[in-house]
């Protein structure tokens, strides 16, 4: 959103407050619908008087205060005995909840809550990205391949699950971290890729959801320091973001991995991303358990990071961890990303014929016909590669995705 710096605010704003609003009045109130009504409606009223008083100079503040307040109300309105009524009344009070638990952040503890074992994976990762990452349903249906409509049912069947089978908004105990973990690690990752770029909307990056994401790795891996896959996690966004700077140029078009300029690159992030790693090789060569996904592609990141040029890349070592991934997730998208290591490793046709095999599955997926599209024109059959260009275009909204494969199409010879 761009306009008056009253509108740059409330957008920003929503941004950075989205989540701890939410998280506040999920703490305070025990109801996930009240708490995402009464924070819209805070919102709305934002819109509405900002522009008029003017920004409130602490705008995270009043959100939640106003959000409150609209809570009460609609528990007041609700509530018609008295009974019921004075205990709504005492809602407002302040005073800071003890800790019973590990988990002392609100936004982790409505992460926990959402992703509790009585919901379906996808459910706890879709209900998550919309009360946590404050990601629209258009959002969260492109990052799962569904339709909007889709989403939203989900989302609401898993709100009225929650409701239904009285599952608390409390601190999760040791055994519910852990049982929970799996659902989380996943909630976390989405959230990081919508920012690594978007799916919607005018920014072809969010740095705002990649560094909340990079934040819950932090506070889940200061709780959680021994787990393999927690670590590979924080490792694995942490390589990823330091290419941030690189990946889209002053035109606004999306640079790949083998074009950019890495002197551009983070390297405080690309030490701290290798220290991490490391820690898990050296916690499964002294007998741990065996690496698991988030660990095997902070791996294949390690090994991208620490060349020097795009050339010097050891795609040998690269297509052996996707080799050790497949076994683990042999997923169609982590087929196609195989797929891109073993052209840079045996060439384009062999990559083109490991990509043809996964193609069915992905066929609304734009990143195979961008595979496809380059690996066709690497080959010389133009033709071909200009309609898989066409595809591409035709599903990605981001603008700098949307500039990179418009030139490369335009730079087809034939």
């Amino acid at each position: 959103m761009t306009g008056s710096p009253v509108e740059e605010a409330i957008t920003r704003t929503h941004r950075e407050e989205w989540a701890r609003v939410v998280a506040s009045l999920a703490r305070r109130f025990g109801d996930l619908d009240l708490a995402e009504e009464a924070a819209a409606d805070a919102w709305v009223a934002a819109v509405e008087r900002w522009p008029r008083d003017g920004i409130p100079p602490n705008p995270g503040g009043w959100l939640t205060t106003t959000a409150t307040r609209r809570a009460i109300d609609r528990l007041r309105r609700e509530l018609k005995r008295d009974a019921k009524q004075e205990a709504a009344s005492l809602l407002v009070d302040d005073s800071p909840l003890a800790p019973t638990g590990p988990v002392q952040d609100d936004r982790l503890r409505l992460l926990f809550t959402c992703c509790h074992p009585a919901l379906a994976l996808e459910a706890r990762v879709a209900l998550t990205l919309r009360l946590i990452g404050g990601l629209t349903v258009a959002e969260i249906a492109r990052a799962f391949l569904v339709q909007e409509t889709t989403m939203a049912q989900r989302i609401t069947r898993a709100k009225a699950k929650i409701k239904a089978a009285h599952i608390p908004y409390r601190v999760p105990s040791e055994t519910d971290v852990r049982a929970r973990l799996a659902g989380v690690l996943a909630v976390v990752f989405l959230i990081f890729n919508e920012g690594y770029l978007a799916t919607y909307g005018d920014e072809p990056l969010r740095a705002d959801l990649s560094d909340e994401a990079i934040r819950f790795g932090r506070l889940l891996h200061a709780l959680l320091p021994d787990d393999g896959e927690v670590t590979g996690l924080l490792a694995l966004m942490l390589l990823t973001d330091a290419r941030r700077a690189a990946r889209v140029d002053d035109g606004g078009e999306l640079v790949t991995l083998g074009e950019q300029e890495r002197a551009r690159w983070d390297a405080a992030l690309i030490r701290e991303g290798h220290v991490l790693v490391r820690e898990c090789v050296d916690a499964v060569a002294a007998g741990g358990a065996p690496p698991g996904r988030y660990q095997l592609l902070a791996a294949i990141n390690a090994v991208h990071t620490q060349a020097r040029s795009a050339s010097a890349t050891d795609w040998g070592q690269v297509v052996t961890l996707y080799d050790r991934l497949v076994a683990l997730d042999p997923s169609p998208i982590v087929r196609l990303n195989r797929a891109v290591a073993v052209a840079e490793r045996y060439g384009a046709a062999r990559g083109l014929a490991e990509v043809d095999e996964v193609a069915a599955a992905l066929v609304g997926y734009h990143a195979l016909h961008a595979t496809r599209a380059d690996l066709l024109r690497r080959l010389g059959r133009e033709g071909e590669a200009r309609a898989a260009y066409d595809r591409a275009l035709a599903l990605t909204d981001n603008p700098a995705e949307q500039a990179y494969l418009a030139r490369r199409r335009a730079d087809l010879v034939g």
